[in-house]
């Protein structure tokens, strides 16, 4: 039997929804928020005892839905092929993803696949997951792709010759590099061709949320002294993100600062620069494949 066709008529029916990075901040919050409204939750994470942490939680608080925690390192490219594989083992439909996984670092750090670290979480991991979950979304009736960055920011960019930042890292600089490129992420995937799932880039703006333990303490101290006085509350910068799983935009694309749209024209998602990482991405992933062939099970 559908979800449809066992929800009274006028409710919205139960949605399942994918959050990763939902055991801090802001995907948190968007976790608790969607089983508390009877969605079932499936939660990206790295931390098992964060995950359990959060599923004590919606214990707690009786959620009516349900959450459902998946331990995985999306730092690797097997690990996050090897989750989407799990979900679609017990999940034939997925009604939204939303993204928000990132990993700040002080210091360059080069992953088990050789890639840079924040490169590969905050971007990366966000590509695998938006184009191999993409066939369970498209069996929703309403499906959506939410990508938490910095859409409207114009600092930073691509560094074409040196995307792993092998000779210009900076903790900033990485950061933005990868935040000008989940732009792109989502240009290009919303310009496919018979694309049903629209695409949602967000910018939240500075927020009272985050994991700050990687950096340096000095820098911790400075971050929670501006939180205090400038950032907006967890509960406020997420409550768009229900208004657009709930109600997904038409358009195939849509770009929010806070809360104002902003022009497609922006130069931060320009379609020639959005062809030309999804080509790079290809690569990358190409050169995996090659190096490292996997079994089904995802076992070297």
């Amino acid at each position: 039997m559908s979800r449809e066709a066992v929800t009274p008529k006028g409710e919205k029916p139960p949605r399942t929804v994918v959050v990763s990075g939902g055991t801090n901040g802001m995907g948190r919050a968007v976790a608790l928020g969607r089983a508390a409204r009877g969605d079932t939750v499936i939660v990206l994470g790295s931390n098992r005892e964060k995950g359990e942490r959060l599923l004590n939680e919606a214990a707690r608080l009786e959620v009516t839905g349900a959450i459902e925690f998946e331990q995985v390192d999306l730092s690797g490219i097997d690990d996050t092929r090897a989750v989407v594989r799990r979900i679609a083992a017990r999940h034939d439909v997925l009604d939204a993803l939303t993204l928000f996984a990132n990993r700040q670092a002080p210091r360059r750090t080069v992953t088990g696949d050789g890639l840079e670290q924040v490169f590969a979480v905050y971007y990366l991991s966000r590509y695998l997951l938006s184009y191999e979950l993409s066939p369970l979304l498209r069996r929703s009736r309403t499906p959506v792709i939410v990508n938490v960055a910095g859409v409207g920011t114009t600092k930073g960019r691509l560094h074409w010759d040196d995307l792993q930042l092998e000779d210009e890292y900076g903790m900033v600089t990485a950061q933005l590099q990868a935040a000008r490129a989940n732009d792109l992420l989502g240009a290009r995937f919303a310009a496919q061709q018979d694309n049903p799932i629209p695409y949602v880039l967000y910018h939240p703006g500075f927020t009272r949320t985050g994991d700050l333990s990687p950096l340096r303490p000095a820098l911790r101290v400075t971050l929670r002294v501006l939180a205090a006085l400038a950032a907006r509350p967890v509960e406020r910068a997420v409550s768009p993100i229900h208004r657009f799983i709930d109600d997904p935009p038409r358009a195939p694309l849509s770009a929010i600062d806070r809360d104002k749209s902003l022009p497609l024209t922006l130069r931060t998602l320009d379609p020639h620069d959005a062809d030309r990482l999804a080509q790079a991405t290809r690569a990358i992933l190409t050169a995996h494949d090659r190096a490292v062939p996997t079994t089904r099970d995802g076992a070297t």
